[in-house]
């Protein structure tokens, strides 16, 4: 349920960010709601609430969405079209989640830009390491859109692919659940909640945090994972500054 404001107990925290850079990983899903479909405004302002936050402290943000209110490549070509074809659609997809982003980020008083895999002359920036790095240096949000510009490869693979090139401290996936459990919460009610795991342990348990070849790019890269509820009012501001909150993976 959507939160318009932090409760008194997360704006007394005075407990400094531990993290510089940070790679936000929001699933499109997030963007709509409680509906089935599209983006939800009241949705948008709350995300944007949140990490606005975050961005108040100094901390730099790079944020990579995904497209699955609008477009699932692989849902499209179950009715026939080409996958390839579905998959850049949904790749466009994120471009128009991005834009609805920045729009509300800016609302906020936030500089924020959108780089984009896919090259859209005119409407976002084409992506640049160098330039992507020189935003957040100037703290501006920056927003990677297009995931890697490939078919057949998830948003997740984006995000640990541009976590890993902007250096960020770590890659925060959110997600509906409070973090990884030894099993589905939803289906058992005395699943319990890991707080903290290493990459093997959550490769030989196989819990499927995210994308195989995203999970193993940050293993690889030695770039940290927290999965965390960003429904949770606060949940973000505590993933950053050290609470416990959702579950570590390093």
């Amino acid at each position: 349920m959507v939160n318009q404001s932090l409760s008194k107990q997360e704006k007394s925290i005075h407990t400094p960010p531990i993290y510089k850079r940070i790679l936000l990983k929001l699933s499109g899903e997030a963007l709509q709601g409680e509906h089935a479909f599209g983006i939800d405004p009241q949705m948008v302002t709350y995300l944007i609430e949140e990490i606005s936050t975050v961005a108040n402290l100094g901390i730099q943000i790079g944020i990579v969405i995904g497209a699955g209110n609008l477009f699932r490549g692989k849902k499209l070509a179950s009715v026939g079209i080409d996958r390839i074809t579905g998959d850049q659609m949904g790749m466009l997809a994120t471009v128009m989640n991005a834009l609805a982003m920045r729009d509300a980020i800016e609302k906020f008083k936030l500089p924020a830009r959108i780089m984009s895999a896919i090259p859209m002359s005119g409407l976002v920036d084409h992506y640049d390491r160098r330039k992507a790095v020189h935003h957040l240096e100037q703290k501006r949000i920056v927003i990677f859109a297009g995931g890697t510009g490939n078919p057949l490869v998830t948003t997740d693979s984006a995000a640990s692919l541009r976590g890993i090139e902007v250096q960020a401290d770590i890659l925060l996936k959110a997600t509906n659940v409070d973090g990884i459990y030894t099993e589905d919460p939803a289906v058992n009610l005395h699943a319990e909640r890991y707080t903290h795991l290493k990459f093997q342990e959550a490769l030989d348990k196989e819990l499927g945090i995210m994308d195989l070849t995203a999970f193993c790019q940050c293993r690889d890269h030695q770039l940290p994972i927290r999965v965390f509820n960003i429904h949770k009012p606060g949940a973000l501001l505590r993933a950053v500054t050290g609470t416990d909150e959702g579950t570590l993976v390093d």
